[in-house]
């Protein structure tokens, strides 16, 4: 299927496929969707939730539970795609001081022709860290690795029907194509295996508002709350275990 790198709204880049008329990031914004919806509303709604301040080693009693209350945190991207999410998220890791172990899972991973287009860095402006974003995309697949001291990627490349992780994420970046175009990656199925990835209190976000999603989530089992969405859209998703 043909695919082109565009200019979003806010200036940063993202593929677009003509033939779904669907991108792989908001054409209102690429970077600044992913910050509201993946950052804000996700990684710093998690770190508001911890048990106890960052830099507190964990009791033994603690670490037995199956709750963030450390700054440990395990993320599971639906869509690994671009990179953006996971290179955003390196960059928060160390401001926040978090250890991000980051499983990216992609069925149909991006080109390097494409890649080398993508402007992410340069948008952020965060030249010292250009080589991270690459590295994410170099790393081979099905292997885990340290990006930074802050975050380890593992990429898995295979359809998100395989995903069968039990309890094991604190966080899902719910970033699949719209429901518009892949009704099937939106259902009852696909939310319970997110359901039982993640441990108790575990939280997924996505962009996604449509009512049809969030009674797929209801259904099994999350808890649902509307949320102002990022530009272009009126709300988005987050739904808590």
């Amino acid at each position: 299927m043909k695919r082109e790198v565009v200019i979003t709204a806010d200036g940063s880049s993202t593929i677009h496929i003509p033939d779904w008329n669907e991108q792989y990031h908001s054409k209102h914004g690429a970077i600044q969707e992913a910050y509201h919806v993946f950052i804000k509303h996700g990684l710093h709604h998690l770190c508001s939730q911890i048990k106890t301040p960052l830099n507190v080693t964990p009791s033994v009693a603690e670490k037995s539970q199956n709750v963030l209350n450390h700054n440990n945190v395990s993320i599971l991207e639906i869509g690994f795609g671009t990179g953006l999410n996971a290179f955003i998220t390196l960059l928060e890791a160390e401001k926040l001081n978090l250890n991000i172990d980051y499983f990216g899972v992609e069925g149909y991973p991006v080109s390097v022709n494409e890649i080398e287009q993508l402007n992410y860095p340069k948008q952020l402006q965060v030249k010292k860290n250009e080589a991270f974003f690459y590295k994410l995309h170099e790393m081979s697949w099905e292997e885990k690795h340290d990006v930074t001291l802050h975050l380890s990627l593992t990429k898995q490349k295979k359809l998100f029907n395989d995903i069968d992780a039990i309890e094991t994420f604190n966080l899902i970046y719910f970033d699949a194509f719209g429901a518009r175009v892949q009704p099937e990656l939106w259902t009852e199925s696909i939310f319970k295996k997110m359901h039982k990835a993640l441990i108790p209190e575990g939280v997924l976000v996505t962009y996604s508002a449509r009512g049809s999603v969030r009674r797929a989530m209801q259904a099994v089992g999350f808890t649902v709350e509307r949320l102002p969405g990022p530009p272009g859209k009126r709300e988005m998703l987050r739904a808590t275990k």
